[in-house]
């Protein structure tokens, strides 16, 4: 019954925050319906692509959930359900929520660009070159971790290079075969909406038709191929993705990977509600386990680790890297924006759930949190294998989905970190610039730089991943700030996420700083040693670049607090 009562207020409290802090923020900001948006503005059939409604929040969602707001709550989960369930919950309707509906509708305004141009509006080409090199190195993180997660859930044999298809497949092997078979109905999904004109509806039911069929497929004939191997295929699938129209493979895929979503979503809340009534699982999480466990203090540890369930940098990334430039209308700025963090916060509470209904709290022990997740569902129905199996399929399947989108920022954030503002594409820039912000060459680097070390398999790059991730949250808060400020909108409501952010994650750096420094001088740091410097390198350089954009940030205020005094004051004069 408490699994019940926790979900219950979870769905009312989001519910609430949509339809009266939402609907708020959208009125402050001045979103219009009737002032045409990027995608129809700057349509080139490639980046800039309008999306019905539907479609767009497809693609949004599965972009930005990806494994984050399941592993996250599972992991936090040993401090207790009471300190994550708040954090999902406060942080999704007053911190994540503001902080994508804020990026979505501010990179609308500025022609579809990311943060980094929002950063340059309101605070200087410098800080934004500073925050695309810091974003940068977030996404490298992100390629890494998620290239690492869905290589592990796909394959089996040793790493020597076989190739072949097995009958009665396991997880992992029904689990390859379907993320194939999703990749090959999205082309074709593209297809028939974009050239041969079938609308959404019906083009649709084909899609879950065709969803079935893989299923299907997949739980009958699995492909069994080397981590190794896997790795090159992912690198080349995301490359390919990434650079081809979005029309394509990006809409499509993720709309139909969406379904998979809810479907996981809807068949966890029935168990939850057939696990209360039935008894077949007993939820077991207390409620709440001291302010400091084993992973570390309550503040920041907690914040940081539940990321993608509260609050995520990354989220702004994809909403002013991709969706910005397919939105249609600006009123669907605040469904696709805010409601889909909402959303994502309701899977954390699932997540949190899933887990207490098999443990005490996670540990190592259940695996990873992909699986404690699908163990924790199954169990509700007297642990189903087959319920097990499609759960571990969804989580695969959305981390593959954050993967492509990053690669596709990353090529947008190398041509803005090396063209001069009077240059509009590569082909304008001249010497080495022209190498360095052509498309092949940001997502090329990218992809081999993220590949490797997700090939590494090092457990210092997920850690990395969520302080940067919320750091970047902060500076995204930062940064809409600033622009709302400046073009005379209200702008407190991110005064005190955005500060809560950048101190939470800046004490999470310096304690990992510190740890590395004392570990290298005590000499108790486990091999390999070079992922230690890997990850002290990363969190000095995050903060350092994070520390400098505060400083521009507050420069850049009183500058533009002074010219509006100066404007007033000439302004009483006449």
């Amino acid at each position: 019954m408490t699994a019940l009562l926790i979900i219950i207020a979870a769905v009312v409290l989001l519910l609430i925050g949509y339809f009266t802090y939402g609907s708020w923020l959208a009125k402050q900001w001045g979103v219009d319906p009737n002032r045409k948006t990027p995608a129809q503005t700057m349509e080139d059939g490639v980046d800039y692509v309008a999306a019905p409604p539907a479609v767009l929040m497809g693609h949004h969602f599965s972009s930005i959930a990806g494994a984050g707001p399941i592993n996250g709550p599972i992991q936090a989960s040993v401090f207790g359900w009471v300190p994550v369930f708040l954090w999902c919950v406060v942080g999704g309707i007053f911190f994540g929520g503001l902080q994508d509906f804020g990026s979505l509708f501010a990179s609308v305004r500025h022609d579809g660009k990311s943060v980094g141009e929002i950063i340059k509006d309101s605070m200087g080409p410098r800080a934004q070159k500073l925050f695309i090199i810091f974003a940068l190195l977030v996404l490298i993180l992100v390629i890494a971790s998620f290239v690492n997660v869905v290589a592990g859930t796909f394959f089996t044999a040793p790493d020597a290079g076989q190739l072949g298809l097995v009958l009665h497949p396991n997880n992992n092997q029904t689990t390859a075969m379907v993320s194939v078979l999703f990749i090959l109905l999205a082309i074709i999904y593209g297809i028939i909406t974009n050239k041969a004109g079938l609308k959404t509806g019906p083009a649709t039911v084909i899609g879950i038709i065709g969803i079935v069929v893989a299923l299907v497929i997949g739980l009958n004939v699995g492909i069994a191929i080397s981590r190794t191997a896997w790795i090159i295929i992912i690198g080349v699938y995301i490359a390919i993705a990434s650079l081809i129209p979005v029309w394509i493979m990006l809409q499509p895929r993720d709309y139909l990977s969406s379904f998979l979503l809810y479907a996981m979503m809807a068949v966890a809340i029935f168990g939850i509600i057939y696990a209360a009534a039935s008894r077949s699982a007993t939820f077991q999480l207390p409620a709440f386990n001291g302010w400091t466990t084993g992973i570390g203090p309550l503040f920041p540890t907690l914040f940081i680790t539940v990321a993608c369930g509260a609050c995520s940098g990354f989220h702004s990334l994809i909403a002013t890297g991709t969706s910005s430039k397919q939105l249609s209308n600006e009123k669907h700025a605040k469904t696709i924006g805010y409601g889909s963090m909402l959303i994502e916060s309701a899977l954390g509470v699932i997540s949190l759930i899933a887990v207490g209904m098999i443990s005490t709290g996670y540990s190592a022990d259940l695996g990873s949190p992909a699986t404690a997740f699908a163990q924790g569902i199954a169990a509700m129905f007297h642990g189903n294998a087959v319920i097990a199996a499609l759960l571990t399929l969804a989580v695969s399947v959305f981390a593959l989905t954050s993967l492509d989108t990053g690669t596709r920022l990353s090529r947008f954030m190398f041509g803005e970190l090396f063209l001069k503002e009077e240059e509009a594409t590569w082909k304008d820039a001249t010497g080495a610039r022209k190498v360095l912000a052509h498309p092949l060459f940001g997502t090329a680097f990218m992809i081999i730089v993220g590949c490797i070390l997700g090939g590494l398999s090092l457990s210092q790059i997920w850690g990395l991943f969520g302080a940067a991730n919320q750091l970047l949250a902060g500076i995204a808060l930062m940064a809409v700030c600033a622009w709302l400020g400046n073009v005379g909108k209200n702008n407190k409501m991110f005064y005190i996420p955005m500060a809560f952010m950048l101190v939470a994650t800046e004490t999470s750096l310096i304690i990992t700083i510190k740890n590395k420094i004392v570990g290298f001088s005590a000499g108790t740091l486990a091999a390999p040693m070079w992922g230690h410097v890997f990850q002290l390198v990363f969190a000095l350089a995050m903060a350092i670049l994070a520390i400098i954009l505060v400083i521009e940030a507050i420069g850049s205020a009183k500058r533009n607090r002074e010219k509006r005094s100066a404007a007033a004051a000439e302004g009483g004069n006449e």
